[in-house]
């Protein structure tokens, strides 16, 4: 079987493919594969904010148009970048282990979060790390910043910014560690919706493919991205208003974090629910509700 393997051509998206590739090579030595780049909206307009070109979504769109035409057998998605609602046809066929969902720091000198000056410029093209950031040091200015991690790891120097907020897991996959100054911990900087994980999404009539692809589904992690998806979905979650979640199994029991906040971090509503595994959607739907009742419904009446 000959499949192709549709990405984004950023150099972490295709490091995320390749590996894709080579663990499916490894349960399934007779397929072959060939990686199709797919330019998105999100990756072509590069000079405005996410939320001007659409919100979410505009790193996925083409990629799963691609899949519907039939030009792609396979998209590697970042869940992050993935809409609560997928369109009708398309399935996810594995999501695959989790790599660290936290954000991570990268500043000049390596000063810590703790240590920011006043007036101090952090640079970051998400509402949800901004408001988060200006809810713990309100004296900071957030500079949107939008491209790859290496164009924003040059901006620290082009755009005299004090520091960068990026994500853990994509430092980690392209080799960056180094420069990272610190983790922040999820009680400072709730994750976005599914950070860190991978999904490998399929049209649902393939159902060879699904076979394969199945053997590669990571259940633990699965479980928790569709907690926090189902959370995403009840708030009815673009990019139009901070929204983050965080979902962790301990032994049979899944706790889930969730939080919404003003973009300029003065108002910030957290709260967490827990059960049973097999209750991940509920426990979305449960969270969403929770915090809709604590003030999250004016937030979002604010914005639609």
């Amino acid at each position: 079987m000959n499949i192709k393997v549709g990405t984004r051509g950023s150099k972490l998206a295709l490091a995320q493919a390749n590996s894709v590739v080579e663990s499916i090579k490894k349960t399934a030595p007779e397929i072959t594969a060939e990686i199709i780049v797919i330019k998105t909206s999100g990756d072509i307009m590069q000079d405005i904010s996410l939320l001007q070109i659409g919100g979410q979504g505009v790193f996925v769109k083409e990629i799963e148009e691609a899949l519907l035409s039939g030009s792609i057998d396979l998209a590697v998605h970042s869940m992050k970048d993935v809409p609560g609602e997928t369109p009708d046809g398309l399935i996810f066929a594995a999501i695959l282990p989790r790599g660290d969902m936290r954000d991570v720091l990268v500043s000049r000198g390596n000063i810590k979060m703790e240590f920011m000056p006043k007036g101090a410029k952090i640079g970051t093209g998400s509402l949800r790390r901004g408001a988060q950031i200006k809810a713990m040091l309100p004296d900071v200015e957030i500079v949107p910043l939008r491209g790859n991690i290496d164009t924003r790891l040059k901006k620290i120097e082009t755009e005299n910014l004090t520091g960068v907020i990026l994500a853990a897991a994509g430092m980690k996959r392209l080799g960056y560690v180094q420069r990272i100054a610190q983790y922040l911990p999820i009680e400072l900087m709730l994750p976005a919706v599914g950070q860190g994980a991978l999904g490998l999404q399929i049209r649902k009539t393939d159902s060879e493919l699904l076979k394969v692809l199945s053997k590669l589904n990571h259940p633990p992690t699965a479980t928790e991205v569709t907690a926090e998806r189902s959370y995403l979905r009840a708030l009815g979650g673009g990019c139009r208003l901070p929204i983050a979640a965080y979902g962790l199994i301990e032994g049979q029991r899944l706790t889930l974090q969730g939080l919404v906040a003003a973009p300029n971090g003065t108002s910030v509503i957290r709260d967490k629910v827990w059960g049973a595994l097999d209750e991940a959607e509920e426990l979305g739907k449960k969270l969403a509700n929770m915090i809709m009742e604590k003030g999250g419904k004016q937030l979002l009446n604010l914005v639609s």
